[in-house]
């Protein structure tokens, strides 16, 4: 693993989660409450890190001892009531997570977008763009983006439960979670 300013994990090196919109991520099941969330992460080698504030929510951030930064791999809010609300996983340091055949975290933004409108063709399915102008498939509860690395970006992903309208979710996220650096 590279120490230096930007690590970045090569993907063998991260945890291979799997993604089911609106279900399940890698060790967490979408409707967790925190303390079941601390606990399945932590069985996953994650260790707790208090290291920001996201006024509104309660987060939770997570990274593995052995990493060389104090940026977390995973960010996980939760709704006044503690159920989870929205799990953000790190480019350069997160999981690799999979939907639908498609590796989302630390990949160059063009060849994931490619990947996702060639998902789209093949299986039907419409298209949305962030407002940041990443490509995801319908169906999938995510909002992507970019962050740097050195002088490369790579993606990282927020994911949630979408109720009927896609934006009112997004919309409702945590400032925090659209700066990634």
């Amino acid at each position: 693993m590279d120490t230096g300013m930007w690590p970045v994990l090569p993907d063998v090196e991260r945890d291979q989660w799997d993604y089911l919109p609106g279900r399940t991520l890698g060790p967490l099941r979408m409707d967790m409450h925190q303390e079941e969330a601390i606990a399945a992460l932590a069985a996953h080698g994650f260790t707790t890190r208090s290291d920001g504030y996201s006024p509104g929510w309660d987060p939770v951030r997570f990274a593995r001892e052995d990493t060389p930064t104090s940026q977390a791999a995973v960010e996980c809010y939760f709704h006044a009531d503690g159920e989870l609300a929205y799990v953000l996983v790190d480019g350069r340091l997160g999981p690799q997570v999979t939907c639908g055949g498609i590796r989302l975290i630390g990949r160059v933004p063009s060849q994931l977008a490619q990947e996702m409108e060639a998902h789209a063709v093949t299986y039907d399915t419409g298209l949305r763009f962030s407002p940041t102008g990443d490509l995801f498939c319908d169906g999938f509860q995510l909002e992507l983006g970019a962050q740097r690395a050195g002088d490369h970006v790579v993606s990282w992903a927020l994911f949630f439960v979408a109720g009927d309208d896609h934006s009112v979710t997004r919309d409702a996220a945590p400032e925090a979670v659209w700066h990634r650096w």
